[in-house]
């Protein structure tokens, strides 16, 4: 059961910071935290998914700061978060014997994420009467709860 509940709350993740989510699953997967070898998303695993994860979240983490980057809520980006969620989510759900129902979970989660995550944040922009500050506070929790996660997992 417990695996599911981490599977949903990785979907958070995603729904906060897309790559996040995958960056922390893979260096989970990579030290072996996180049993994929024998399921098919054992590539989460690999030697350099874990860096390629990294880059991307890192390319997020700078993106999100810019004033041109598109609402999480438009289409693209609310699908991504949702695939990145489901994604993440089977990853979790594979180590606990079910991809399936860690994959809905983490799509639930994704979505969960996205829209509270977008609410959250402008009201804290409201309050700080600036955006940047509440977009920090978001990158640290959603990197905050991505290892918290995975280091429950080890």
């Amino acid at each position: 059961m417990s695996f599911y509940l981490f599977a949903l709350l990785i979907g958070v993740v995603a729904g906060l910071r897309a790559m996040t989510a995958p960056a922390a699953v893979s260096w989970a997967a990579y030290l072996r935290w996180l049993p994929l070898d024998n399921t098919p998303l054992w590539f989460m695993g690999a030697t350099v998914t874990p860096f390629l994860f990294t880059l991307a979240a890192i390319g997020e983490l700078v993106t999100d700061q810019l004033p041109t980057t598109p609402s999480r809520k438009v289409p693209v980006q609310f699908g991504a978060r949702i695939v990145s969620g489901a994604l993440c989510g089977s990853a979790i759900g594979a180590a606990g014997e079910s991809w399936l129902v860690g994959a809905a979970a983490g799509a639930v989660g994704a979505v969960i994420g996205t829209l509270g995550g977008a609410e959250v944040r402008a009201r804290l922009a409201r309050t700080f009467g600036q955006d940047r500050p509440a977009a920090l506070i978001e990158d640290a929790v959603a990197i905050g709860a991505a290892l918290a996660i995975v280091l429950f997992l080890r």
